[in-house]
């Protein structure tokens, strides 16, 4: 079974999103790494993503909730829906408000009572930016460890107001500290390439997910060599739809020089291994 990591449906709080209020914007990115855009996301049709989903052979996608500031914000509520709609079809990742400590970690233990699988941090993201190793977050950093939760960071491509807040460094810091918490970087950590392929050597307990920074953008050979050597066990495929096409990405992705074993494992065995399922 192959499993999309980072995946947003053409419903609910997405579609007020960046992502699809500006989709000549969008368009222009999914052209400028060299797919055609989906059809799915430009007429925002859920029945035709999920045709889409099954004409590539994904069996499931990774629904990610967000509290962010100018790219638009997901509710965990949108993201239950769709994940009750299609049970088998999508996993769930909850969102956090960073600013309080004590409705952050409530909002994780309900979320993972609904059936939540991850807890998606964007640190400078949200509508006040803080950094990776922000203090604030340290609190909620270890009640996620405490959970057994794994985390998506996003860390990487526009991560922030400036590149200050995509810091690998800061990104090692937080691994260090919490050392049996499993940390997903969304992005790949981009444009950083090299420096996070570092920290997947030196920290087990990174995961990698460049999904939409994999296509063509500069380094991004550096991800396949890692993806098929060192980091064959923690690396994760995703497509970032609607930013690349469903389809057309998974038949782009399988033809990269990547072993067949190490391929299984990327497109779907690691991310069940994380998630338990």
């Amino acid at each position: 079974m192959i499993i999309d990591f980072r995946l947003r449906p053409p419903v609910g709080g997405f579609l007020d999103t960046l992502m699809y209020s500006a989709g000549e914007r969008r368009d222009g990115f999914t052209r400028t790494v060299g797919f055609e855009p989906s059809l799915a996301a430009q007429q925002q049709s859920m029945p035709m993503l999920l045709k889409e989903m099954d004409a590539a052979g994904i069996g499931r996608g990774v629904v990610v909730g967000r509290l962010a500031g100018v790219l638009g914000s997901v509710s965990n509520d949108d993201v239950r829906a769709i994940v009750s709609s299609n049970p088998n079809r999508f996993i769930g990742a909850a969102s956090i408000d960073p600013t309080n400590r004590r409705k952050a970690c409530d909002t994780i233990d309900t979320a993972l009572e609904d059936g939540f699988k991850l807890i998606n941090i964007e640190p400078g993201s949200y509508p006040i930016p803080m950094y990776a190793d922000d203090r604030r977050l340290y609190p909620i950093y270890a009640h996620c460890e405490d959970r057994k939760v794994p985390v998506i960071m996003m860390v990487g491509g526009t991560a922030g107001p400036d590149l200050s807040y995509s810091d690998p460094i800061r990104t090692d810091r937080v691994l260090t500290d919490f050392p049996n918490l499993n940390v997903v970087v969304a992005h790949g950590g981009w444009p950083w390439v090299n420096e996070i392929l570092h920290l997947g050597f030196r920290r087990q307990n990174l995961w990698l997910s460049p999904d939409m920074y994999f296509s063509r953008m500069p380094g991004w050979e550096e991800y396949v060599k890692a993806a098929d050597g060192f980091l064959s066990d923690r690396m994760l495929y995703a497509s970032s739809f609607p930013f690349c096409p469903v389809q057309g990405y998974k038949e782009w992705f399988e033809k990269l020089p990547i072993k067949e074993e190490n391929l299984k494992k990327v497109m779907g065995g690691n991310a069940r291994r994380l998630l338990g399922i």
